[in-house]
């Protein structure tokens, strides 16, 4: 099942699956990768309202930590590296090398950390626009980095 819901980033389709979210897209929307069929559109189910309810609570800055039921399909490397974008704090940065010592890797593999965060399902609630350059620069973004630009500013506390 899914639903569409607008957003300060343009509409976000989500995407449900036995009880848990397996997907969050930007638009414009594509055909699943995975070639399963998505189902019919449910606004009204639980797990996706609910994840309605707290990506709209992010956006107007009323929740830091998301608490839904997910269910991302990824190799072991990807949800390991999915796992550590999860423990970097809301309005806090890290870097793929970074994240890579986290793994108990070198900074060499920083390239496969990027990899791995790029084919991020779940965005935003599994905080991938979090992780940056060495440099402290934004870096690619698989929704552009507009909306990474966007998604960053969302938690920087407000200067008054």
């Amino acid at each position: 099942m899914w639903t569409v819901m607008p957003s300060p980033v343009g509409d976000l389709r989500i995407v449900e699956r036995d009880g848990a979210i397996v997907a969050i897209e930007f638009s414009p929307f594509r055909q699943p990768v995975d070639g399963r069929p998505l189902g019919v559109r449910q606004d009204d189910h639980p797990v996706l309202a609910e994840a309605v309810r707290q990506l709209d609570a992010y956006f107007v800055r009323d929740l830091k930590e998301f608490d839904l039921p997910l269910a991302p399909v990824g190799t072991d490397f990807q949800r390991r590296v999915w796992h550590q974008l999860t423990l970097i704090g809301h309005g806090q940065t890290a870097s793929y090398g970074e994240i890579a010592g986290r793994l108990g890797m070198t900074n060499a593999a920083s390239r496969a950390v990027g990899l791995a965060n790029g084919r991020n399902p779940v965005p935003i609630v599994v905080p991938c626009h979090r992780v940056i350059g060495a440099n402290g620069t934004l870096t690619g973004y698989a929704g552009g980095l507009e909306r990474k630009q966007l998604l960053l500013s969302l938690e920087q506390d407000a200067l008054f």
